[in-house]
C-alpha cells in the first residue's frame, strides 16, 4: 500500500503563501503538511514580507508589491515521510 502524504503548493506569491510564511515565522503554523513546495523569500521578496510583519503596509499592498516577482520555488521535506519519497539516482564527480 502506498503511504499518503499531505503536501501544499504555494507557487506565487499569494495571500495564502504570506499567512503561510507568517504563520511560520511566528511560531503559530499548525499545518500538519508532509511536504511544502512554495516561493523563497529572497532579499527582495523579504522586504516587502518585513514592511508587512512590521505592520508598514498592509496585506494587499504586500501582495500588490509581490505579484511581479517570479518565485523561486523551494522544496520543504517537513517528515520522516515525506523524505521517504526521495530515492538516489546516482553521482557524478566534477
Amino acid at each position: 500500500m502506498v503511504p499518503t502524504w499531505k503536501s501544499q503548493n504555494l507557487d506565487s506569491y499569494s495571500e495564502e503563501w504570506l499567512d503561510f510564511i507568517l504563520n511560520c515565522r511566528s511560531g503559530k503554523d499548525t499545518t500538519d503538511y508532509d511536504l511544502v513546495i512554495g516561493g523563497v523569500a529572497n532579499d527582495k521578496v523579504f522586504n516587502t514580507v518585513e514592511l508587512f510583519f512590521d505592520g508598514l503596509i498592509d496585506k494587499s499592498e504586500a501582495i500588490n508589491r509581490l505579484r511581479y516577482e517570479k518565485p523561486n520555488l523551494q522544496i520543504c521535506f517537513r517528515t520522516e515521510k515525506a523524505l521517504g519519497l526521495l530515492h538516489f539516482e546516482g553521482r557524478e564527480q566534477v
